[in-house]
């Protein structure tokens, strides 16, 4: 029995299949009321606090409108300018979720701190949802990118799945690939060597057998995806190197499409701006391949299931 009641949700590398799989169906049943655009009372008179050190579009709004569409209401800031989290005499995190937690049920965290969403979990008494530690974990992301593939492909076993771009710094990406960890896949890593996954990543994948090759050519490796998932170089993790790894990232346009199956679906966590014009060509929006904007809806629907599982609203 998969019991969340009470639980944090920090890193997808602490799911089993079973958890993952639980999550995804409770995802399609919210999925439901979101395509509606009506609500349902699971969590009426319970209030999510979403504390966000970090600027935020779709995970911010998306966790306030999914704690809405279950019936409760949202506390908390967008920016830590807006708290005393910051300024000459700034509040630690751990008097801040101290604090907070006497207004909520349940906290949502984003941070630019690796582990700051652990620290915080620590402290609570309530359960914290990591909404993005540093470059290291985003397990609401990978989820609901988990919950796009099996949405859209009926299934994630047997799938060949190509992961492009900012791999190696990019925190959707790391929990995207623990989810993927636990199914019978075969992952087509395409990036520039500075890029690439880290140890920790692989040894992971090689203890669950799973398979993967990694490479620099998108178009060589296009025409063997049944989905391609693609990320944009991470500015603050670039450094430095941003202008010379920027023109060396994958982009995926018509052209670069011509060899793939017809039943691909190509995902992105969004935003995919840069100085070089965008990642996935505006062209790309129209074809039948585009799902990352279905994914903004999807992850509604996930998160929706995150919170109530979290809070007791279902089991």
């Amino acid at each position: 029995m998969v019991a969340f009641r009470g639980q944090d949700i920090l890193s997808t590398e602490e799911l089993s299949r079973e958890e993952i799989d639980h999550i995804l169906t409770e995802s399609r049943w919210m999925l439901g009321v979101v395509n509606r655009r009506t609500s349902i009372k699971l969590l009426a008179g319970k209030v999510l606090a979403s504390l966000f050190y970090q600027t935020s579009t779709r995970t911010r709004l998306s966790f306030e409108s999914a704690m809405l569409r279950l019936g409760g209401g949202v506390v908390g800031f967008a920016s830590a300018a807006s708290s005393r989290a910051s300024g000459p005499r700034a509040e630690s995190l751990e008097d801040t979720i101290r604090t907070v937690e006497a207004y909520c049920d349940a906290i949502v965290l984003r941070h630019p701190e690796e582990g700051a969403a652990r620290r915080a979990a620590e402290m609570a008494d309530v359960p914290v949802l990591n909404g993005g530690d540093g470059t290291n974990q985003h397990p609401s992301q990978g989820l609901l990118d988990a919950f796009t593939i099996w949405h859209e492909k009926g299934t994630i076993d047997g799938l060949t799945i190509g992961m492009v771009g900012d791999l190696g710094a990019t925190r959707g990406m790391h929990s995207l690939v623990y989810c993927l960890s636990n199914y019978r896949v075969r992952l087509l890593f395409v990036a520039p060597e500075e890029l690439r996954f880290g140890e920790a990543v692989k040894s992971r994948l090689s203890a669950n057998h799973v398979e993967y090759e990694e490479g620099n050519s998108l178009k060589e490796a296009v025409p063997e995806m049944d989905v391609m998932y693609v990320t944009r170089l991470n500015k603050e993790g670039a450094g430095s190197r941003y202008k010379d790894l920027l023109p060396r990232c994958p982009r995926v346009d018509p052209a670069v499409l011509k060899q793939a199956k017809p039943e691909l679906i190509i995902m992105h966590d969004l935003p995919r701006s840069d100085e070089l014009g965008l990642q996935i060509d505006a062209a790309v929006d129209d074809m039948p391949y585009a799902k990352y904007f279905d994914e903004v809806r999807y992850g509604v629907a996930v998160r929706m299931a995150l919170l109530a599982l979290t809070s007791g609203g279902i089991t």
